[in-house]
């Protein structure tokens, strides 16, 4: 047996979806976002000097793709484990922070305060989670003695492994401090003692990709989400309508300054259509008990291309500029990618310069003019598929 320490470095998943949607994301497959691939770059430039001789990773692809900036350099292959997973969520898989602290707010509370008693249908536990996590990299790192590895996992199950091998109860990992994604970790193994050397370092990240730098949640003592989470509901555009013209007429005024060409008429009567053929045509987005904005989708049109047309997307004006217009892309997603869709297409005025450059930010490319409008119109896309985004080179 070696005696030599084995080094293993434990890093967070590149930001992903539900990081950037505040959607619960546990094992649910979500994607890297454009972010989370410039926070990939600064990883594997940290990397360029650190000899590592295997790569691991959970098989879900937010880590895969992330831990493409230490194998790929180093000419190594990536060993995916499914016992690297992050915790299930079970039936809060992929609904919003702002949902479940509705309908689950005792559940949610104890997940927050990483109390014992959380258990969610379907999930795990924490004590299952310490288990198998801590199992697992204590596994990795007896398979390879007096060597360099990596493990790039989730941010929930890296914070449970860390208080395992510091010795802390549930109870007392509700202390510790949450990571950034791609934040590493190193940790020393030599037989059964493990030290933890450094931990949820991301020095590697310039401010302004960090994502921690753009919330509050993990500053709260608690670990309370404080961030602004919307929920949604269906919209009943028969008892409703009022609210969708209201949207309607806003956004038009906002946009072009006059009524010219507008035909709220119209717009109704097509979104009423798509709402008899199928209810997740309209769905309102909500603040507590406030409505604050409105997501309009079209599900039949172009489905034969795998594109997910969404017609209007608004946030009332009261509420913007406050981060939340992302979480409806969000729920585009969520409804979409189930069916198949793997682009989502808008029009946006190509003079709606804060639009297009809200629709930019957020992984949208012009692909043409929209034919037939009432005013000129881009057409914008965002690959939501999986695999690697056909633009990215």
């Amino acid at each position: 047996m070696s005696t030599t320490a084995t080094k293993l470095y434990l890093v967070r998943h590149a930001e992903a979806e539900g990081n950037l949607y505040r959607r619960i994301h546990g094992q649910y497959d979500s994607l890297v976002t454009d972010n989370g691939y410039r926070q990939i770059a600064a990883l594997a430039h940290r990397f360029t000097d650190i000899p590592v001789d295997a790569v691991y990773s959970s098989d879900l692809f937010r880590t895969c793709t992330t831990a493409q900036a230490i194998y790929r350099p180093k000419g190594l292959t990536l060993a995916a484990r499914r016992d690297l997973r992050e915790v299930s969520m079970g039936v809060w898989e992929d609904r919003t922070w702002g949902e479940v602290a509705r309908t689950d707010a005792g559940q949610l509370g104890f997940f927050n305060a990483t109390d014992a008693r959380w258990q969610v249908e379907g999930g795990e536990t924490f004590q299952i989670l310490r288990e198998r996590i801590s199992g697992a990299l204590r596994q990795i790192a007896g398979s390879h003695p007096g060597q360099t590895v990596a493990v790039v996992c989730h941010g929930t199950a890296i914070r449970n492994a860390l208080a395992v091998f510091q010795g802390l109860s549930i109870a007392e990992s509700a202390n510790l401090p949450h990571s950034d994604n791609t934040a590493v970790s190193l940790l020393e193994f030599r037989g059964e003692e493990v030290r933890v050397v450094f931990h949820d370092d991301a020095s590697h990240l310039p401010e302004e990709i960090s994502t921690f730098a753009r919330q509050r949640w993990w500053r709260q003592d608690t670990g309370s989400m404080a961030d602004a989470n919307l929920w949604f509901r269906p919209l009943d555009m028969e008892r409703e309508e009022a609210f969708f013209r209201q949207c309607r007429e806003e956004a038009w005024l906002d946009i072009h300054g006059s009524w010219e060409n507008y035909d709220g008429d119209a717009f109704a009567a097509d979104a009423l259509a798509q709402w008899r053929q199928d209810r997740r045509a309209l769905t309102c987005a909500m603040l507590g008990e406030k409505l604050v904005g409105l997501l309009h989708l079209d599900l039949g049109r172009e489905a034969g291309q795998g594109i997910g047309c969404i017609p209007f997307v608004y946030m009332l004006p009261d509420y913007r500029k406050r981060g939340l217009g992302v979480q409806l892309i969000g729920q585009a997603v969520s409804v979409y990618r189930p069916l198949g869709r793997t682009r989502l297409r808008l029009r946006c005025a190509p003079d709606n310069l804060v639009a297009q450059r809200f629709y930019k930010r957020y992984g949208f490319y012009r692909v043409g003019s929209a034919a037939g409008s009432r005013v000129p119109l881009d057409l914008l896309e965002k690959y939501i598929g999986y695999g690697e985004d056909p633009r990215r080179g």
